[in-house]
């Protein structure tokens, strides 16, 4: 990590921390609080909003780089745009419909701004999942530490594959490991402020972005992107497709997801460091193969699925708890 990169994440790191500081003892005020309810694992009103603390540096970056070059104006725009939309729906729900228009105007928007050179057909899958890992980095975002934890891995695990991304990305994701740091201080286990959907949709689009960008630069391959974020992407796949095949309410919120059953049988904090020793000592290496031996790449992908594949099979992610009924289950 060369001198410019560490001040980049210092800055953002207490740029963020202090947002998210500030937002702590406002929030209580403004009555942006989280209430407890039996569907959440929280127990007392916990203020919200804290993903602005990363959200706002980053913003801020992806505005100056647009002093130099206009098409990040529209990265900013699409980012910002559905970090817009999910802090409406924290202070007030809106419908599912507009809601997801939005998310599918901003992940356009989003590649247009990187103008991958890909066929229409990949440009149209790189859409969908772009709006899928939008919304699925909402879904996760149920416990304390786990999505912070997960975008500052991502962010780390790419320098390093990579040897340092070049140019404008590296420095974003500098910026972003250093916001989402800034912002673990105060989401850790127990957290005191949680990111709300500002934070999460905001997280999701820009690391569905960051992925894009490695990928059409020819940086790091699909398999190696896609192995670093397994952990998101199969839980709330693998939990979605049980519950249409099972015939629930599966546009209903829900406590069925793997991590929210772990969570729920040892609690968050161990769940958590899990997922952390799951990512750096499981999904790292394996993305390193990927990397280094391409050719095999869909089978290390495979392998990094395959224990969070035995863990959903065991503690019946997908299924509703016994004994409960599926509107029994928490929204949070």
């Amino acid at each position: 990590m060369g001198s410019e990169a560490l001040v980049l994440l210092a800055t953002a790191f207490l740029a963020s921390a202090t947002i998210a500081g500030g937002l702590l003892l406002l929030a209580p005020k403004r009555g942006w609080v989280a209430e407890p309810s039996r569907r959440g694992f929280h127990t007392k009103p916990t203020p919200t909003l804290g993903g602005l603390g990363f959200a706002l540096p980053i913003l801020a970056w992806l505005g100056w780089l647009s002093t130099q070059e206009p098409r990040f104006a529209g990265l900013a725009l699409a980012v910002g745009g559905v970090g817009l939309i999910g802090l409406i729906d924290d202070l007030r729900e809106l419908r599912w419909l507009p809601r997801l228009a939005a998310h599918c105007l901003a992940a356009a928007l989003a590649l247009w701004a990187l103008s991958p050179d890909w066929p229409l057909w990949l440009l149209a899958l790189a859409l969908a999942l772009s709006v899928w890992h939008t919304n699925l980095f909402n879904f996760m975002d149920g416990i304390d530490g786990l999505t912070g934890s997960a975008c500052l891995f991502f962010c780390l695990a790419v320098q390093l594959l990579s040897g340092g991304a070049p140019g404008w990305l590296g420095d974003l994701l500098w910026v972003t490991a250093g916001g989402a740091l800034g912002f673990l201080v105060f989401n850790w286990p127990p957290a005191r402020i949680f990111m709300g959907d500002v934070g999460s949709l905001f997280l999701g689009l820009l690391l569905a972005a960051f992925a894009v960008q490695l990928i059409a630069q020819e940086i790091l391959p699909a398999t190696v992107c896609l192995i670093l974020l397994t952990a998101l992407w199969f839980d709330a796949t693998y939990t979605l497709c049980v519950r249409i095949a099972t015939h629930q309410r599966f546009t209903e919120a829900h406590r069925s997801h793997l991590y929210q059953k772990a969570a729920a049988r040892h609690g968050q904090l161990w769940t958590t460091l899990a997922f952390l020793g799951y990512c750096l000592l499981w999904l790292l290496p394996l993305a390193w193969l990927a990397q280094t031996w391409p050719a095999y790449g869909w089978l290390w992908l495979v392998a990094a699925a395959l224990p969070l594949a035995v863990a959903a099979s065991l503690l019946r992610a997908g299924f509703p708890a016994r004994g409960l009924t599926d509107s029994d289950q928490p929204t949070r």
